[in-house]
């Protein structure tokens, strides 16, 4: 949405490279206020494109903060008090920063919520976005235009203080005293990702943010004055608003933003916006790098130059070395170097990150034998006469002040290269879910250590993701990956993509079994019993195991609202005949 507030008119040029701070300040800032305070003294700021390539709203960080402070005023004179919560559908726009940021002078805490994309239609969302506001308990609600009537809806239950638009909130001539904030006050809510539950809305202290975003800058990816961000990530996702809202702000360095629904139809906009504006940092899940190898082998290229692109981050879910090897070489000719990757790992309830590889280090992994993995939960290199190998990618060692260990089902930690669950400790951790204090003592013990809820181990003190526990398929005392299964369906099936298969186990009262859904369109009963026997074929071969091959529509796979494959709903659909692929037309 372009710039709502008149008062303040768009500018028709990008916020610079150079901050022309004299001091540039290193995430030392003790509250997110205190840390825009800083940044709005100098020419730096936040950029908006539309899926055209065309700048929509140029918004320095200084212009930023006169709307917010006039907008914290407006928020309070509607009678919510320090400490509310105000939920924020988080489109990507000037008015979603305006509001985020008010909300931090006004001392209240934002709750940022997702687009519909995700939910397969008005009734889904708006049952979705309902149970996210009163986990949240919130006082008012902001949305898009085109989006108030849902969150009306949404919020019909709830006696707010105020519902709509940035632009519709009343106008007023209260000038009083902002609250001060603390370091130990809520900064704002972001919900999990939701890929084995219910998203829960996660608790971040400035303290925690501020800790992160050091971690990030200085020891990650060691932002300086002269870099820039370029973002396609969605704003209600912990990368897109700590990352790329966020730290860019409190690093005090311009950010140039475009919509995922945007990436989607036009991937490669996001390598032509790094070249015109000479992005040096960005991230994407894999699949981000995935879709701009294969558009760009029927786009024009010629003209872009990622050779100054020093940091392409990976994150955001498990990182697959074969679609970024395929990126790396298609876009070698463009200037991009393959040790310009930085894989990482992190989630919201460490506000995002927990470790990126070292610098110039790219893609490092390890082949192991799977038969050895999934049998003793040891890391072993796979030979020459492995039957079953399987890459694994190093994600680099915990931040500084950060400790993370690998525990086995005892609670007993493990020596490197045994394979256990993560737990995680240090000053990054979230206070608490929302509202839930049963749900955070089950991941946060009283010491301070989370439980992550991923599987892995530890290779030079790098961390080494294999799956998800809650995803972890048990057959005949075998650790089956699902992502093991998927992949290797996805990429020896010609008829599959990424992204087209989900592998879940289900219980039928004689134990488990296998159960593949496989998006494919509706067709004869012929060609989907040769869809059946080619899947459940190669898996056999490469894994030994025997799988129900079910078809399901396209786009039938539910995802989270942050784009993950969420298995435990698609298992949950699948046992309530959900998922069904209707019969091909006549």
């Amino acid at each position: 949405m372009p710039n709502t507030n008149k008062k303040f008119p768009e500018m028709q040029a990008p916020t610079p490279t150079p901050s022309g701070l004299s001091l540039y300040r290193l995430a030392d800032f003790a509250t997110l206020p205190d840390a825009l305070d800083y940044a709005a003294q100098g020419a730096t700021g936040i950029n908006f494109y539309s899926g055209k390539g065309e700048l929509v709203e140029c918004l320095p960080y200084r212009v930023l903060r006169e709307q917010a402070l006039q907008l914290a005023q407006q928020f309070l004179a509607q009678g919510l008090k320090p400490g509310d919560r105000v939920a924020l559908i988080a489109d990507t726009d000037g008015d979603f920063a305006r509001a985020f940021f008010a909300c931090q002078y006004a001392g209240l805490v934002p709750t940022t919520l997702p687009l519909p994309a995700a939910f397969g239609g008005r009734e889904a969302y708006v049952s979705h976005i309902r149970h996210m506001l009163e986990i949240a308990d919130v006082s008012a609600a902001i949305a898009p235009t085109a989006l108030t009537e849902w969150l009306a809806q949404a919020a019909d239950v709830m006696a707010l203080k105020y519902v709509g638009t940035l632009a519709e909130l009343p106008s007023t001539n209260r000038s009083a005293r902002l609250p001060k904030a603390a370091e130990a006050d809520f900064s704002y809510l972001q919900f999990s990702s939701g890929s084995t539950r219910f998203p829960l809305g996660v608790a971040v202290t400035h303290k925690a943010l501020m800790a992160n975003v050091r971690g990030i800058a200085r020891d990650g990816l060691q932002i300086g004055p002269n870099d820039r961000c370029t973002c396609w990530l969605p704003l209600y996702h912990d990368m897109g608003l700590v990352g790329f809202l966020l730290t860019p702000l409190v690093c005090q360095v311009s950010v140039d933003f475009f919509a995922t629904r945007d990436f989607a139809r036009r991937p490669l906009l996001w390598l032509e916006l790094i070249t015109r504006n000479g992005g040096t940092l960005s991230y994407s899940p894999t699949f981000g790098y995935e879709l701009c190898a294969r558009r760009a082998q029927t786009a024009a290229i010629d003209s872009l130059d990622l050779s100054g692109w020093r940091g392409a981050g990976i994150g955001g879910d498990m990182v697959r070395p074969e679609p970024l090897a395929t990126f790396a070489e298609r876009f070698a000719p463009q200037g991009f170097l393959a040790s310009a990757f930085v894989p990482s790992y992190g989630m919201a309830e460490t506000a995002l990150a927990l470790s990126f590889t070292p610098a110039q280090q790219g893609i490092r992994s390890e082949k192991l034998d799977m038969d050895v993995l999934e049998r003793e939960q040891r890391a072993v290199a796979a030979s020459t006469s492995t039957l079953r190998a399987r890459e694994f990618v190093l994600c680099g060692p915990a931040l500084p002040e950060h400790l993370v260990e690998v525990r086995n089902e005892l609670g007993e930690v493990l020596a490197e290269r045994q394979a256990g669950r993560l737990f995680a400790r240090g000053p990054s951790m979230m206070h608490s879910y929302f509202g839930q204090p049963e749900a955070t003592a089950a991941v946060l013990s009283a010491d301070g250590w989370l439980d992550t809820g991923d599987l892995g181990y530890l290779s030079d003190g790098q961390i080494v993701i294999t799956g998800r526990a809650k995803d972890l398929i048990i057959i005949n005392g075998r650790n089956i990956w699902p992502q093991d299964l998927e992949w290797t369906a996805e990429h020896e099936v010609a008829s599959l993509r990424s992204g087209d298969v989900a592998a879940v186990a289900v219980d039928d009262g004689n134990g488990e079994r296998i159960v593949v859904l496989v998006e494919h369109r509706p067709a004869d009963e012929g060609t989907l019993e040769m869809l059946r026997k080619e899947v459940s074929g190669v898996l056999r071969l490469r894994h030994g195991v025997e799988t129900d091959v079910v078809p399901v529509p396209p786009r039938g796979l539910p995802r989270t609202s942050s784009g993950k494959l969420s298995r435990a709903k698609a298992k949950q659909l699948y046992l309530k005949g959900a998922l069904a692929l209707p019969p091909p037309r006549a």
